[in-house]
């Protein structure tokens, strides 16, 4: 087992699967958005700058052959933007289902250093409040669709990037 989770912490193919599961869901958000006019809230924002943040780093890790150092770093942001998706995911859930009751503005709270939804706004502004998400797929929402990817892609960087200290 241990021999397998080295193997696949180095392997391009996990970083391939990153990629193209956070251009998944980008596309898949800009759908909604702009095809079925189902706006962007702030969380919603929050959620698709972690998930450019993981596209951001498995491109960097298929374009360089990195080294086992760089590899290790790569997962340790991996893991980190990982957690900062379940946390920004179960913050739209708790929303949604009312389990917390939250001030959203129509800010995306970023610093004017980062200011994403100036600079790209067709992907990063924010065009209505919190507290409803649409249907994916039967009644399943996309705030449960999120909460339950964000948990596994959270589960796996975190096996992966343990498997990349592992001895052969």
């Amino acid at each position: 087992m241990k021999k397998l989770l080295n193997k696949l912490s180095l392997s391009k193919w996990y970083w391939a699967f990153l990629l193209v599961s956070g251009l998944s869901f980008e596309v898949v958000a800009l759908y909604h958005q702009y095809a079925l006019d189902e706006w962007p809230c702030v969380l919603c924002i929050h959620i698709r700058i972690w998930v450019v943040g993981i596209i951001l780093i498995s491109i960097l890790a298929l374009l360089v052959r990195p080294g086992l150092l760089l590899t290790r770093i790569l997962h340790i942001f991996t893991v980190l933007l990982a957690i900062g998706l379940t946390e920004r995911s179960w913050q739209v859930l708790a929303v949604e289902r009312g389990w917390i009751f939250s001030d959203c503005s129509m800010e995306s709270g970023l610093p004017e250093w980062f200011a994403l939804d100036r600079w790209f706004p067709v992907l990063f502004e924010v065009k209505t409040s919190c507290g409803y998400t649409p249907y994916i797929l039967m009644q399943i929402s996309m705030a449960e669709v999120l909460m339950v990817a964000s948990i596994c892609l959270m589960l796996l960087s975190l096996l992966l990037a343990t498997g990349s200290w592992l001895k052969k």
